[in-house]
């Protein structure tokens, strides 16, 4: 079985081809960083714009260099949300009328049910129930999985998500956009502990996440130093990092403890962060659990994991028509009752 995955729920159009057999064919993804990046932040409009422009010539590039068609293709799985209502709609609308002319189905897919499933495409013995941590720009949420379709929160961000700060902060320092490893890079030469700064909600027993207050901290400590060098900035990376790392590892350490479940997803974009990595997998290894996450140039939103998910849902004979239906504020705790 053949997927064809559509994913245009931000800044990066995503075109992919899943077979059931050979795995990821073929993982096309356009990055719109250089036009958003002048005005440090997501464009709605533009995004909308150049997804319009890429998908086609994405699709049709797809097709050609995995030799797939109409003939072979079984299903188009798409993001319905959540995301920007613009970009959703480019990315329905061209599925929608794909499979209205290829005469085959489409799965509607959550985006951040694709992120959650996306370590499956490196680890085959990765099975539920799991406990999975989504940090992303948008999103930070703790998520029990306990089978296709079937998901619990446990915890989210009140306030800002923890990509989104690191964006912030990086823009503060004066790093491009987006910020995440560029902020990283910058850490790895300041010395930890020169600053102290506040870690929202971490000796709370739920697992509520709050990084607002955080990041007002970190940016008004920036705000006023005078004459501000390189090593000040060094250390003010390091000390926002390693503070955002020991809150996330905390939670999922409280979510195991609480749930029994010792086996841990991470995902999405922060997902990629090497230093969050470690920590977890220390954490996790002192518990004798097992971490898993996706390959890095999975992490951030590509078609793949749409099309992943898709397949799953097909043979599972979960899909829809051909009405275009897109959900931007789709959570993923209500996905069966959809």
């Amino acid at each position: 079985m053949r997927i064809l995955g559509i994913e245009t729920s931000c800044d990066e159009t995503g075109v992919a081809i899943y077979d059931s057999k050979l795995g990821i064919l073929i993982n096309n993804i356009c990055s719109q960083v250089n036009i958003h990046s002048k005005y440090g932040g997501v464009v709605p409009e533009l995004a909308a714009r150049n997804h319009n422009k890429n998908i086609l010539p994405l699709i049709q590039d797809a097709l050609l260099k995995t030799n797939s068609s109409k003939n072979n293709i079984h299903g188009i799985a798409y993001t319905a949300g959540p995301g920007l209502t613009g970009s959703l709609l480019v990315g329905a609308s061209i599925a929608k009328s794909l499979a209205y002319a290829w005469n085959i189905p489409t799965i509607a897919i959550n985006h951040m049910e694709g992120h959650l499933l996306s370590p499956m495409l490196n680890n085959n013995e990765l099975s539920f129930p799991f406990l999975a941590l989504l940090v992303s720009g948008k999103h930070t949420q703790l998520i029990r999985a306990n089978d296709i379709g079937s998901y619990d929160l446990l915890g989210k961000s009140l306030d800002d998500a923890v990509g989104e700060v690191f964006d912030k902060v990086a823009v503060a320092l004066g790093l491009k956009y987006p910020g995440g490893l560029p902020l990283s890079m910058l850490a790895m030469h300041g010395f930890s502990n020169k600053y102290i700064f506040p870690k929202p909600l971490i000796d709370k027993p739920n697992l509520m996440f709050s990084f607002s207050g955080l990041k007002t901290s970190v940016i008004n400590t920036i705000c006023n130093l005078s004459n501000i060098n390189y090593q000040d900035k060094a250390n003010i990376a390091r000390s926002f990092e390693d503070t955002v790392i020991e809150i996330l590892v905390n939670k999922c350490a409280k979510a195991i403890h609480i749930s029994k479940i010792k086996k841990l997803v991470i995902a999405g974009g922060v997902s990629a962060n090497n230093k969050l990595r470690f920590y977890l997998h220390n954490m996790i290894n002192k518990r004798r659990g097992t971490l898993f996450y996706p390959n890095k140039e999975l992490c951030t939103d590509n078609g793949a994991m749409i099309a992943y998910a898709g397949l799953l849902r097909l043979k599972d004979n979960k899909y829809n028509n051909l009405k275009t239906s897109i959900k931007s504020n789709w959570q993923i705790e209500s996905i069966n009752n959809s």
